[in-house]
């Protein structure tokens, strides 16, 4: 298919960014890449496995000592020069992101500033981080606290943000003084190796920043396994997760994993409702519902449940499925089929559970992996998507009576990382929002993302933080140095 980029470059057919080279796999295997929209071919790239990966992981342990040299303005001006690349080409990204991804072409050009962003904070956080001089418990002596870059880093990235997930982590790896490796999804490379190519025109050097593509489970083996890669950081599925822990446990790596969400987003009585049904549609049909902070379960107070309902399904009718590229698209097509048949199983549960089917609730007339935006009335907390994570546009709402039983209801889950609730009382703001079990809060609002806040979660959602100046520190280590006999 035809992107008409304004820089074909951007395109990389057959390679992949390896030690300061595009090389394909030793094997010459390939790995098709299509539009979820409409499964047109839009490029292959290599199938590596672990001899490359290993290559990638000796080219980084060599370029991490004279990256880290660099004062932190050198590695400062080279970051900015890379975000500066990335803005110019934009829309040629943007439009990278929506072949192979499919979320609409205006969520694309989004996704692209927001992951620039990282690339340009941590440019700036990469001259703040600082020591300390504690003072002293006997007088001949002087302890201080460095920060120092933990060496050779891994990155695993997933589909559904295939520009944003990579900037937020090796944004601040970089900025710290560290080398990183990618390993992107599979279905989304493309994002990954178009970031490859303007790194290496911003200056950043080949062992630096390296994107291996090819066999998820071969690649990941080898990185957790190489006593070389001090840190990991991973975004994905908690399942996912669990194994690359268990697998880092015997080198004992550092880690960061954003993994699975089950997110609350709780409507009460004194909410203003259209802010709430806006903020819903922001949070809940973004990118076809697959982020892992989007609103999976809507809980809405007894009095308002159905107005609330009645206007959120009013809103969800206007919403326009189709192509990414196409003009007006609002919801673009789930990534593949598997994916479309997880929300059709949630939605058929839910209906067998006893919930009322408002608006949707199947597959949609285009075809493919298109599914019509859904809402789903008198939910039961019994249901699958009351537990599960379901990726998927579709807005269940459960009712509640009480602050103390929606809160209940909210925290019933392993999961916590984003929630989300509307109301106007200030007294329940605080208590609710101290009461949530989630990393993230948004009060009256939908929208919680940006590159100045920290990002995670709690219980099984992850480790660690991402962004704010909080996100570099995943990167650093603590060093005390005590001197004696002065």
């Amino acid at each position: 298919m035809s992107l008409q980029l304004s820089y074909p470059a951007l395109l990389r057919q057959s390679t992949a960014w390896l030690a300061g080279e595009w090389v394909g796999a030793d094997s010459g295997a390939k790995i098709a890449v299509t539009n979820p929209a409409n499964g047109d071919l839009i490029a292959e790239v290599p199938r590596m496995g672990r001899a490359e990966t290993e290559r990638a992981i000796n080219a980084a342990a060599v370029a991490h000592k004279e990256w880290r040299a660099l004062t932190a303005k050198a590695r400062s001006a080279t970051l900015k020069r890379w975000f500066a690349l990335i803005m110019q080409h934009q829309e040629d990204l943007a439009r990278l992101l929506t072949a192979e991804q499919g979320k609409p072409l205006g969520e694309a050009r989004g996704e692209i500033a927001y992951g620039a962003s990282f690339i340009e904070w941590f440019a700036e956080e990469a001259k703040r981080v600082y020591g300390e001089v504690i003072p002293a418990p006997l007088g001949d002596r002087r302890l201080m606290v460095l920060k120092q870059p933990i060496g050779v880093t891994a990155a695993i990235t997933p589909w559904n943000f295939p520009n944003a997930m990579i900037t937020r982590k090796v944004g601040p790896a970089l900025a710290a003084g560290c080398a990183m490796i990618v390993k992107p999804a599979g279905q989304t490379p493309l994002s990954a190796l178009a970031l490859a190519v303007l790194a290496e025109e911003a200056g950043i050097p080949g062992g630096v920043f390296q994107v291996v593509t090819g066999d998820a489970r071969e690649i990941g083996d080898v990185l957790c396994a190489s006593p070389v890669v001090a840190k990991l950081s991973f975004t994905g599925s908690t399942a996912t997760g669990r194994i690359l822990m268990r697998q880092s446990a015997d080198t004992v790596k550092k880690l960061s994993l954003e993994l699975g969400g089950n997110a609350p987003f709780i409507v009460f009585d004194d909410a203003d409702l259209d802010a709430a049904v806006e903020g819903a549609i922001a949070s809940k049909y973004r990118n076809a519902g697959q982020t892992c902070v989007c609103a999976n379960r809507l809980f809405v107070q007894d009095g308002v449940f159905d107005a609330f309902a009645q206007k959120l399904a009013a809103r969800v009718a206007t919403l326009q499925v189709g192509d990414g590229f196409g003009e007006g698209v609002t919801q673009g097509p789930l990534i593949d089929e598997a994916a479309l048949a997880k929300v059709e199983s949630h939605v058929a549960d839910a209906v067998a559970k006893g919930a009322k089917l408002v608006v949707g609730g199947k597959r949609h007339a285009l075809g493919g992996t298109f599914f019509e935006p859904t809402v789903l009335a008198d939910v039961s907390p019994e249901s699958m998507i009351f537990r599960e994570e379901t990726f998927g546009p579709v807005a269940p709402l459960f009712r509640f009576k009480s602050d103390d039983e929606v809160v209940e209801l909210a925290n019933r889950t392993e999961f916590g990382l984003a929630s989300y609730f509307y109301s106007r009382d200030i007294g329940r703001i605080w208590r609710v929002a101290e009461a949530l079990e989630y990393g993230m809060v948004g009060v009256n609002t939908g929208l919680i993302s940006n590159e100045v806040a920290p990002f995670g979660g709690v219980k099984q959602s992850g480790l660690g933080r991402e962004g704010s100046h909080h996100g570099i520190d995943e990167y650093l280590e603590i060093k005390y140095v005590c001197m004696a006999g002065l």
